[in-house]
């Protein structure tokens, strides 16, 4: 598995020849230095560069270019080297002239064969046009890569004057005039791909209605009225809506390209048919160039993917790791100043002449000043990219789609069932406590890969305002509600299906809005038979899916089945649940996801002590949100808790009506 690097992080390194892949946005040179034990490059004769690109077990590239790799063989270095430096630097006298107006660099460390073994993002760069992006050093006679990302904005010539290099001034020259020689020849950024090579899942057209003369269905899951005396009442039928869109028209047979026929004499065409006139996609929007000294105004969508959808998915991730980052940096920071402090007022109180008198509060205070300067730098740091993250999100959420947006989101109120699947959903917001006003939208890659729990129970919130249990448990359920009715809008009009099981119907409120615009499959199941007949048709489904999916005859379902996806919420979990019943909600949670039933708890895991460990694997299997901030989730990559906060809608708005009334006239066109 890839080490995905921070600044200061180290990596042990297990093989000895090794390729170091640069990727950029924009022309960049790559050079290195090899340093002895105390860190210093004992002359020029140390250094890779594009004028000698060459040194034993080192080889760099001969000219600027957006992507460099870089050979290295680390049996072959001297026996005086300790370090190997990674340098990038902007050209002189073209293109952007700091690291501030152009992408992050993204540096990877990989084996002979590609495999990626530690890779970072030189993030956090501004006025700076050289950095040092990685070293490989000796430790006790094995090699390690460290993150480094330390700037300057001297260029070159500052770079190497911090190493120790005679006449750096005259190296950095010599190097720039050897790369502007060859600046001609520089390889530019890789190009888009080609349309047809859209990663964007398509789904098959929905066959036409009845009203659009095609046959009816048998047994079509139309609205379904709960049985009597159910609390649930009878679904509405809901505001008349616009009709189905109807889905792509077939393309002509007669609009492709067949290949030129070659003529006596004349050259063979060997492009692909379906590709010679296929036109790339657009590319990402570009901000309007920025102020000197002021960094770029961020735009929504300028990540790397082959679709808009992509983009945004990409860059709301790229927004969440730079966060992590520059958080991890900052309290990196604080620990160091910390412990420097520590350390300094230890050295004060172990001499005894230091205790008395006025230069020990003299040595104390110094100490004190040097904690604080080194705090107050930290946080500066960390407000500047705190800045510019916030910037950035007011660019972006404004542009995320119905999937990836918050439900005060104007998007909704143009909403119009989709005839795709997006890539993602939003479940809610993540924040850090430095950060607590800059959210992170939460996405899940879709179809879901693992079931939702929605803890109901006591938590380590830090909202106290909620004691009555019942509240609580209320609010678990709109959330579960929510996420279930975002579900439903993302999908095409009968690929996503929604079945509740709320055996003391005290979801009543919550579940209104599902209930009366008509949008669940079946009225929500009452009482230990309402379960046991739940539990048993889903599960059944998943056997039949599995069998087919194993037997290699998934032609072979029965003709009633219905083949949408399928969400399963329990409410007041264990109420009314059997041994036979919790083991077939354990099936479910495991062997659901991978052929379309997915489950989702809204249950309080005290309430379910009576069970003993027997639970504690489904607990497992489920991703845990609350309905009140938390900060319980836990990033594996630099150990942040990072605090959720569920994505609700704005009380007293009627966005959540609109939306699932589209939804159901859709499913009732489609069925």
């Amino acid at each position: 598995m890839t080490a995905e690097l921070v600044r200061g992080q180290n990596h042990p390194l297990s093989q000895a020849r090794l390729e170091i892949r640069v990727s950029a946005g924009t022309p960049i040179v790559a050079s290195a230095t090899l340093s002895d034990e105390h860190g210093r490059a004992r002359g020029v004769e140390w250094v890779a560069h594009a004028g000698a690109p060459s040194l034993p077990g080192l080889e760099v590239s001969k000219q600027a270019a957006a992507d460099h790799r870089l050979a290295v063989d680390l049996d072959a270095m001297p026996e005086a080297v300790h370090r190997v430096n990674v340098l990038l630097a902007l050209p002189t006298g073209t293109g952007p002239v700091r690291f501030g107006a152009v992408a992050a660099p993204f540096v990877a460390v990989t084996g002979l064969d590609g495999t990626e073994v530690a890779s970072y993002t030189i993030t956090g760069l501004d006025a700076e046009s050289a950095v040092v992006a990685l070293e490989l050093y000796r430790r006790q006679d094995a090699w390690k890569v460290r993150a480094v990302g330390q700037g300057y904005a001297g260029g070159l010539a500052e770079l190497f004057t911090d190493q120790g290099l005679p006449e750096a001034h005259h190296l950095a020259g010599s190097i720039n005039e050897a790369v502007s020689q060859g600046l001609s020849r520089s390889v530019p950024a890789p190009p888009q791909r080609t349309a047809d090579g859209d990663r964007t899942r398509q789904t098959a057209a929905p066959a036409p209605g009845p009203d659009q003369g095609g046959p009816a269905p048998h047994g079509g899951p139309g609205p379904v009225s709960p049985p009597p005396g159910s609390p649930y009442g009878t679904p509405g039928t809901g505001l008349p809506q616009p009709g189905y869109p109807a889905g792509p028209a077939p393309a002509d047979p007669s609009a492709v390209t067949q290949p030129s026929a070659s003529t006596a004499g004349g050259p063979i065409d060997y492009s692909h048919p379906r590709r010679q006139n296929a036109a790339p996609p657009p590319p990402p929007p570009t901000a309007p160039p920025a102020p000197p000294g002021q960094p770029a105004r961020p735009v929504a969508g300028d990540a790397t993917g082959w679709s808009m959808e992509e983009r945004l998915y990409n860059q709301v991730w790229g927004m969440f790791e730079d966060l992590a980052r520059t958080t991890s940096a900052y309290r990196s920071a604080v620990d160091f100043a910390d412990s420097r402090m520590e350390k300094e007022l230890d050295q004060v109180l172990s001499d005894p002449r230091s205790r008395i008198g006025g230069q020990g509060d003299t040595a104390r205070e110094t100490a004190r000043a040097k904690h604080t300067q080194l705090v107050d730098q930290a946080r500066e740091a960390l407000d500047r990219d705190l800045a510019q993250l916030a910037a950035e999100a007011d660019v972006v959420e404004p542009a995320l789609p119905p999937a990836y947006a918050r439900w005060d989101n104007p998007v909704w109120h143009g909403y119009r069932v989709p005839m795709e699947i997006p890539m993602a959903l939003r479940l809610g917001d993540l924040y850090l406590p430095e950060s607590e006003l800059l959210r992170i939208p939460m996405l899940v890659r879709l179809p879901l890969e693992r079931g939702l729990w929605i803890d109901s129970g006591r938590t380590g919130s830090v909202d106290e305002s909620f004691a009555d249990a019942h509240e609580l448990g209320q609010l678990a359920m709109a959330t579960a509600v929510a996420i279930a009715a975002r579900l439903l809008a993302v999908y095409p009009a009968g690929e996503f299906s929604v079945h509740v099981i709320d055996p003391a119907g005290s979801g009543v409120q919550a579940l209104a809005p599902l209930v009366q615009t008509g949008v669940l499959a079946t009225p929500p199941a009452l009482g230990a038979a309402g379960v046991t007949d739940v539990l048993t048709r889903l599960t059944q489904r998943v056997d039949l899916v599995q069998m087919a999916v194993r037997g290699g005859a998934a032609d072979a379902l029965p003709p009633g089945l219905d083949t949408a996806e399928q969400l399963l919420i329990v409410n007041d979990f264990p109420h009314g649940f059997d041994d036979r019943a919790v083991t077939q909600l354990r099936y479910l949670a495991d062997e659901g996801p991978a052929v379309g039933v997915h489950l989702m708890m809204v249950a309080d895991r005290e309430e379910a002590a009576g069970y003993g460990p027997l639970l504690d694997p489904l607990w497992r299997s489920l991703l845990r949100l609350t309905p009140l901030p938390d900060d319980h989730l836990a990033d594996p990559w630099v150990g942040h808790a990072w605090t959720y906060e569920p994505s609700l809608v704005p009380p007293g708005s009627q966005v959540l009506q609109q939306v699932l009334t589209q939804v159901a006239a859709a499913r009732t066109k489609h069925w």
